[in-house]
């Protein structure tokens, strides 16, 4: 009989989680085509088909929603440039990994990747996000400590300016989540060797 009982609770807490996780897609999905402000969370629950009052017993607010939404992918996205750094890879490598991990991230969580770049400074001013600010910073070290290194080792120019690299490497790989479609002809795989290529090669032919 026991058995039974944590079986029947165990069933109750996977559906719940899967509500849950249903849920904070859909809101995830409005607050990266519609905007974080403007979403109510009256639409959120007319987009999965209950009542407000209903959506209040999984979460508080629509900032709970959007923090838990930010929080997974920046685990996530952390764990993979983790990942990369402890391959210890030389710079030019780690540099080309760290692009593909970027596009990896974005595909699983492109709408999440979207609310970051649109609302992330919005949010930010927030005690509650703060930690927006310091995911920003982390990610900035990890890439300007590789570029620093590539240029210690002669892999890298000697006159790159390291923070202009970081921020344009930075922009153009983020903002691709504005037009990237996860069911277009190309994948993030083949976009993401694309930047690697345009970032290490350029864009002249190579002549003799």
């Amino acid at each position: 009989m026991v058995g039974s009982k944590r079986s029947a609770g165990t069933a109750v807490e996977a559906t719940g989680s899967r509500r849950r996780a249903e849920l904070l897609a859909i809101a995830a999905e409005l607050f990266a085509r519609r905007g974080f402000v403007v979403t109510t969370v009256r639409e959120i629950a007319d987009a999965a088909g209950i009542l407000s009052g209903s959506l209040y017993h999984h979460f508080d607010s629509k900032e709970s929603m959007v923090d838990e939404i930010l929080r997974e992918f920046l685990g996530y996205q952390q764990e993979l440039y983790a990942e990369v750094l402890r391959e210890d890879l030389d710079p030019r490598a780690t540099i080309t990994e760290l692009v593909r991990r970027s596009f990896q991230a974005m595909d699983r969580y492109r709408s999440a990747v979207t609310i970051y770049q649109n609302e992330a400074m919005y949010l930010a001013q927030f005690d509650r996000f703060a930690y927006l600010r310091r995911a920003g910073n982390d990610f900035e070290r990890t890439w300007t400590k590789v570029l620093q290194q590539g240029q210690q080792d002669g892999v890298f120019r000697d006159d790159l300016h390291v923070k202009i690299a970081y921020r344009f490497i930075r922009d153009t790989v983020w903002t691709t989540v504005h037009w990237y479609n996860p069911r277009g002809r190309l994948n993030a795989q083949v976009i993401a060797d694309q930047h690697v290529a345009l970032l290490c090669e350029g864009i002249m032919a190579q002549r003799g």
